[in-house]
């Protein structure tokens, strides 16, 4: 499980009041919901007075919010908003893109990168397989459910169990295959498993016919969505070992790119034209 290796130090050029407020919005987890003044002083070895002034610097344009009661802050609306454009600005298909491509060559299949959204896993970049498109529409905008499937299960399978168990319970679930499975507590034994081996592997549980194996994708300790590999049941021959070391390193690839976007190279300066 991949965690952010913040660079505490302020690139050359770079303005040290704006990249020290950017890592005190990335110091905040889902395990770290909450900091004070003098924990963020303390964690980044600053003066309690800077502190004070980036929390409320950030609080006052919404990045965070100040609970009067404690004095703690915590992630603002503003970076809500921000978060949601981002995931539809086409950015996000931009990163992927590479680490999709080079996974599809490699294997062959099918690759889908989803995040979710709601009860759903929503395919945000796509690579059709060799053998030709598994659905006849875009892949890319598609929900698929979180009970049925690795591409889903393999991001549901590490939310935290109150979260998880919030989701399923009670919850009326479509069969859409024979083997689609809707009990809950045989989905949580299949969680449970996803988590032991760190990848799901599903055979028909969506579409019949079709094989898929997927993991999580992390942002930090969190998990942000899934990387999958599908085809016809007859490519994989009854298993996945084969694909998994390529998936893997694909998903770590997409998480360096995610939360270290690569740099675009410095132009080379213009030589001077000569008389």
């Amino acid at each position: 499980m991949a965690e952010f290796d913040l660079d505490r130090r302020t690139p050359a050029g770079a303005l040290q009041t704006v990249d020290r407020a950017l890592l005190v919005l990335l110091a905040f987890e889902r395990t770290r919901p909450d900091w004070g003044v003098t924990e963020v002083a303390e964690e980044f070895g600053w003066d309690t007075s800077v502190a004070q002034r980036l929390l409320a610097t950030l609080a006052g344009r919404g990045f965070l919010v100040s609970d009067p009661a404690t004095r703690r802050y915590r992630i603002g609306p503003a970076v809500l908003r921000l978060g949601r454009l981002w995931e539809r600005s086409g950015s996000l298909e931009l990163l992927a893109g590479p680490v999709l491509e080079e996974l599809r060559r490699t294997t062959g299949d099918t690759v889908l990168f989803c995040l979710p959204d709601s009860f759903h896993m929503r395919c945000v970049a796509a690579e059709e397989g060799e053998t030709g498109p598994l659905r006849y529409y875009p892949l890319v905008g598609e929900l698929y459910p979180a009970h049925a499937g690795a591409t889903s299960k393999s991001y549901y399978a590490y939310l935290p169990d109150e979260q998880r168990h919030r989701l399923f319970r009670g919850r009326p679930m479509a069969r859409f295959t024979d083997r689609t499975v809707t009990e809950p507590d045989l989905l949580e034994r299949e969680f449970i498993k996803i988590r032991a081996q760190g990848y799901a592997w599903t055979v028909g549980e969506y579409d019949t016919g079709i094989a898929t194996v997927a993991v999580p994708v992390f942002l930090g300790r969190e998990p942000y969505g899934s990387l999958s590999l599908g085809g016809g049941e007859d490519r994989f021959q009854g298993a996945p070992e084969d694909r998994l070391d390529a998936l893997r390193h694909a998903a770590q690839l997409l998480e360096q790119r995610l939360t270290h976007p690569p740099q675009r190279p410095k132009s080379r300066a213009r030589r001077p034209r000569t008389a």
